[in-house]
């Protein structure tokens, strides 16, 4: 007997789950005789060509003697090398974010007056309707900050007396706004959810207008507001790596499909977070976290590299930590031999490392970086080479800098947004079609008075 209607919609949805399921399959053959690129992919990972950007370029492949051959990996923002960049950054010993996201918003690199007026406006756009912390973000607080994210990013949307406007100077003026109150809608969507569901003090820190946007975070985060240079110098460096990354990253295409319909900034951020979310896009990092924690739980001497090993072909094997066979922060959709985020964000990693006194912890994922790319050749037929991404490294600095783990993917979407916020604007600036790929149907037609000899009383 049901008693609630909680277990009748559950006994309802169990049963008709199944349905779905097998009314819903398709034939995997299927996609290769109809020439279906599943995932918008061809056999080798490739992306289908679906646009063009003048934003960034990611090369992962070079011609040898008439041959597209693997190459380590480049990322180029706006036709600078990510690798020079950051080594001009930290060779000035400033902060970079700002400056980088004048470069992808508007092409170029600002010089001194260009970035001192940029850094005001983002100053002066670094502020929240009044009571919207209180009426808002307090308000049916939740665990997931992304879900929160996307709540406080849509209620905006009210508050905007120009929601609908389309012309590039509005978007713009939007953009920039969002860009500039990200850390302060996920941080004191944290600390709200903090202080309701587990009885924790409840503190609101005002950004600062004379700090950079890592030294910000960090300030909003920590009850005593303190933090050290190196800490908001690699939270910087790892803003940059992740600010943007090609039209065709599963977020970042959202923007454009969304934006191709027409519809507002606010509604094309929302759907951008809510594609990032997810573990195989923003969330990645998280799960490296929670595999190394699951290494560390059932390897007894994390300094044996057999042990490490064995425990790591367990993974692949479907036979250890979440059984879905994958090494987590191992391999990219483009990249090949090196993701260059990766090898850039290492160096900062491990001076951290040494300034925190988690050396050890370094040491395991220098091992698993060697240890993983042979075991997935091992075990896995594989058509292009696997190295470690930038989420590799991403998940450990979070830990470093005290980053609760439900912070991760919202900071992943602090910097991702000004590459959102690009190639935005590069849509409407370009736009003629709305974006409307083709699926080839397979259905059967059928006969409804033929088949119809269902009774009903």
């Amino acid at each position: 007997m049901i008693h609630t209607k909680k277990e009748q919609l559950k006994q309802f949805t169990d049963k008709y789950g199944q349905v779905c399921k097998e009314n819903g399959h398709i034939n995997s053959e299927l996609y290769d005789e109809y020439g279906v690129k599943r995932g918008l992919r061809d056999n080798n990972g490739k992306g289908v060509l679906s646009g063009l950007t003048n934003i960034s370029l990611i090369q992962a492949y070079e011609e040898k003697n008439g041959t597209m051959m693997p190459c380590d990996g480049k990322l180029l923002y706006r036709g600078y090398n990510i690798t020079d960049l950051i080594k001009g950054i930290n060779k000035g010993n400033r902060f970079g974010f700002e400056e980088i996201t004048y470069l992808l918003l508007f092409g170029e690199l600002p010089n001194s007056s260009q970035l001192k007026e940029f850094k005001k406006i983002l100053t002066a756009s670094r502020h929240l309707p009044t009571n919207f912390t209180r009426d808002v973000i307090m308000k049916a607080p939740s665990k997931d900050i992304m879900n929160s994210l996307t709540k406080s990013v849509l209620t905006l949307a009210s508050y905007d007396d120009k929601v609908s406007d389309l012309s590039i100077s509005n978007v713009l003026s939007q953009c920039l706004k969002l860009i500039s109150v990200f850390p302060m809608l996920a941080v004191y969507g944290y600390h709200a959810y903090n202080y309701y569901a587990c009885d924790d003090s409840f503190y609101i820190h005002r950004p600062d207008e004379n700090l950079s946007m890592a030294e910000n975070i960090l300030r909003m985060l920590r009850p005593d507001k303190k933090y050290t240079e190196l800490e908001a110098k690699v939270l910087d460096i790892a803003l940059i790596l992740h600010m943007e990354h090609g039209g065709g990253n599963n977020s970042t295409f959202t923007a454009r499909v969304v934006s191709s319909s027409g519809s507002d900034t606010y509604s094309v951020v929302a759907a951008s977070l809510s594609s990032l979310k997810g573990p195989k896009h923003g969330g990645a990092n998280i799960k490296v976290v929670e595999m190394i924690s699951d290494i560390k739980a059932h390897v007894g001497d994390l300094s044996d590299e057999v042990a490490v090993k064995e425990y790591l072909e367990k993974i692949v094997d479907k036979q250890a930590f979440d059984k879905s066979g994958l090494i987590y922060g191992m391999g990219h959709a483009v990249y090949s031999l090196s993701d260059p985020r990766e090898r850039i964000f290492r160096n900062f990693v491990e001076k951290l490392a040494e300034e925190k006194g988690k050396n050890d912890d370094f040491k395991l994922y220098s091992m698993i970086e060697k240890l993983a790319p042979e075991v997935i050749a091992e075990k896995r037929r594989i058509y292009k080479g696997v190295s470690p991404n930038v989420d590799f490294y991403s998940g450990l600095v979070y830990s470093m800098l005290d980053i609760p783990l439900e912070l991760y993917t919202p900071i992943f979407a602090m910097a991702r947004i000004v590459g959102w916020s690009a190639h935005r604007l590069e849509e409407l600036i370009n736009m003629d079609k709305i974006i409307r790929p083709a699926y080839e149907s397979i259905v059967s037609e059928k006969n409804y008075i033929e088949i119809d000899d269902r009774t009903f009383d």
